[in-house]
């Protein structure tokens, strides 16, 4: 499914000596050390000890596995060329496998795949650690691809061109090193390239800043310069949008994390578009369309931040502003994504965190609008089959306690024909979702949902899991969770999902109401759903945990060091927390769009608030945490949460801590590392909160 926006969170590197001598703990930020790798190794040490000990530890961890490694999960396929293509993991190829098929194939319960690239015999052959990243592929024809290759799981990857009609490496073809890359075909034998170019290529965030045209049989250093930002940009970017007889080749240049100049090509020229800096652009045939993230006054109009508008291309060039409106958002719908197909675009829409789609359809100049036939209560999500060729799309259909099912649709039907759907990873009789509301301490409600048992008790002594994110527009909807449902709910515990403001669950406005110095809203909201929570008498802090994961996991030390009392566990996962410096750490300049600079006075007063790491209080007893993070995560630096629980425990706090050595932002590289972290955790949590 595609949503207009702009934002990749890369990284670069930087050095504890960058800062200054007045914390102790900047010796963990040197991620590789000597010294660093043998503390992690020894704080690991005691959480596996007391963990694994755990009367239910190998039990969750074993039925993680199986649930994770199940041949009967959904295969979702991606059609390259005339097939089918999947990647797939499971007990016997620990990396996995990149396959495909024939539609006619994947319609049977047991489809026969073609084997395309064993990455597990690559990985042995090669002697590295590959993890798969994923493949962008040569349009029309299919028939190459620009493999994306991560030793470890980082973000840094190898880039090498794959053939797959013979299915190998193409000897003599592109590929560039190890770098924070991007690629885009332009044809077969040219492409658009971002990557490290060597001395002065990278913005301070750590994105490529120059954008290169490279011509097959060349080397990389002849390549021809067609942008460059500046190095406070976030990054640039090349795409290229084709959509039956009509193709658009643009350059994207990230000022900042939500804010873009878009050149568009034009007879060997590349024209800047006239749009709101906040605006993301796609096409659809010889259609512009602008997805906008704040009001804007034009043509004698004005259009609504949220709203999806379109107008012919040429039209725009020639400074003609007469949009027609695709999507305009109301109190409690916001626009989560768009698909393309041949005729149409499949709108997903959600309404209080509940997802509806609406088709569009263009003929002869004209739009209409059609409501489509779902499930409610769930997520919905799409995936055109062949954009250029059809109007079928893959739908996706999850609900907390759903097993998530695929169906082929075609626009302008309800008809839908089953694909494939998970088996119930365990049994969801005994539970049901509500949706509650809170009201945060402006006075604005903030939905939540609740899943657990339907005779669940209101004595305030269920084992209760609240999750939550709140930032970058990301909006948290409902999921089927195999894990959850087998690892949390089957054993007693009650799970809420939080819609707090930072997400997009109601469209931009939601997003930018905590942005920078209104931060703090973001906070407000998650402690208003923990004191619903009691207020009902769902729970008690006694029994309330918490969890959260990268923002997430800054969500969980402001919630640690502003509303301990709230709490009696957190699980911390691969977090942002020291708030003076993560701007100087790895990606974190690129996110001074969504929190501020802490090197600017004003935004430092701001942040300084509820900075986590420089709000610890000496002497004060907090909720018990275990801290998760991953030595090759180049995203965010695993020295916030080195440092976080290195200063707590110096303050004799009781806290645990878990680096996993592989994985990159997820903490995991593969099945078997997800099940084990995942079973930590909930061990960890079920003893805190029982």
């Amino acid at each position: 499914m595609r949503k207009l926006m702009f934002g990749l969170f890369l990284a670069s590197a930087t050095s504890a000596s960058q800062a200054t001598e007045s914390d102790p703990h900047l010796w963990l930020e040197e991620v590789t050390g000597p010294k660093a790798l043998a503390w992690v190794e020894q704080q690991n040490a005691a959480t596996r000890k007391e963990l694994e000990a755990l009367p239910d530890f190998a039990t969750t961890r074993d039925t993680l596995m199986t649930i994770l490694n199940s041949g009967a999960r959904i295969p979702y396929v991606q059609k390259i060329g005339d097939a089918y293509y999947n990647f797939w993991r499971d007990k016997d190829h620990v990396r996995g496998l990149w396959r495909r098929t024939s539609l006619t194939e994947y319609r049977k319960a047991s489809p026969h795949w073609e084997t395309v690239l064993d990455l597990d015999r690559l990985a042995l052959d090669e002697k590295e650690n590959w993890v798969w990243k994923g493949a962008t592929c040569e349009r029309p024809s299919g028939a190459r691809c620009l493999l994306t290759l991560s030793r470890g799981g980082a973000d840094a990857s190898v880039i090498r061109e794959f053939d797959l009609t013979t299915k190998t490496f193409v000897a003599g073809g592109f590929a560039l090193p190890e770098a924070k890359s991007q690629v885009e075909w332009k044809d077969r034998d040219t492409l658009y390239v971002m990557t490290d170019f060597g001395k002065d290529s990278l913005t301070d965030s750590g994105y490529p800043r120059i954008v290169k045209e490279w011509k097959r049989d060349t080397p990389l250093a002849s390549a021809s310069t067609l942008l460059e930002g500046q190095r406070s940009d976030v990054s640039v970017h090349a795409a290229v949008y084709r959509h039956k007889r009509y193709r658009y080749d643009t350059i994207e240049r990230g000022v900042t994390f939500f804010t873009t100049e878009t050149r568009l090509r034009r007879a060997g020229e590349w024209v800047r578009l006239d749009k709101p800096a906040d605006a993301s652009v796609g096409f659809f045939d010889d259609w512009l369309l602008l997805q906008l993230k704040s009001d804007w006054t034009t043509g004698g109009k004005t259009w609504s931040s949220g709203s999806l508008i379109a107008t012919p291309v040429e039209d725009f060039l020639q400074g003609k502003r007469n949009f027609t409106a695709l999507f305009v958002p109301t109190a409690s719908t916001a626009l989560e994504g768009f698909e393309s197909t041949r005729d149409s675009l499949v709108l997903t829409i959600m309404d209080d965190v509940k997802g509806r789609l609406e088709e569009r359809t263009l003929k002869n100049g004209q739009w209409s609008a059609r409501k489509v036939d779902t499930p409610t209560y769930g997520s919905l999500s799409v995936t055109a089959v062949d954009d250029e060729r059809s109007d079928e799309y893959f739908l996706t259909f999850t609900d907390f306690l759903t097993p998530t099912s695929l169906q082929l649709a075609r626009v302008g039907s309800d008809i839908r024909e089953p694909l494939k759907a998970l088996p119930a990873f365990f049994d969801s009789a005994p539970f049901r979702i509500q949706q509650f509301f809170a009201v945060s301490k402006d006075g604005t409600r903030v939905p939540y949902f609740i899943i657990g048992a339907k005779n669940l008790r209101t004595d305030g002594k269920n084992p209760t899991l609240l999750y939550g994110y709140g930032g970058f527009d990301v909006s948290m909807t409902p999921f089927y969770s195999g894990g959850i449902g087998a690892g949390w709910l089957s054993r007693g515990g009650t799970y809420v999902l939080a819609n707090i403001r930072g997400g997009g669950e109601y469209g931009p406005k939601w997003h930018q109401a905590a942005l920078r110095h209104n931060r703090q809203k973001a906070y407000d909201d998650f402690a208003a759903v923990a004191e619903d929570l009691i207020r009902r008498k769902i729970t008690a802090p006694r029994h309330l945990g918490i969890m959260g994961g990268s923002n997430g996991g800054l969500l969980m030390g402001v919630m640690l060091t502003q509303r301990p009392d709230l709490f009696n566990a957190v699980v911390c996962q691969v977090p942002l927390l020291d708030m003076k410096r993560f701007h100087k750490l790895l990606a974190g300049a690129s996110w001074m769009d969504e929190y501020g600079n802490p090197d600017v006075p004003a935004d430092w007063e701001a942040i300084r608030r509820y900075s986590p790491y420089q709000n610890i209080q000496s002497g004060r007893t907090y909720p018990r945490t275990l801290f998760v993070t991953s030595t090759r995560d180049d995203r965010v630096h695993p020295g916030h949460a080195r440092k976080m629980y290195a200063a707590m425990k110096a303050n004799g706090n009781d806290v645990l801590y878990f680096e996993n050595t592989e994985g990159g932002h997820g903490a995991a590289a593969n099945n078997e590392q997800q099940a084990y972290r995942t079973a930590l955790e909930y061990s960890f949590l079920f003893k805190a909160l029982r």
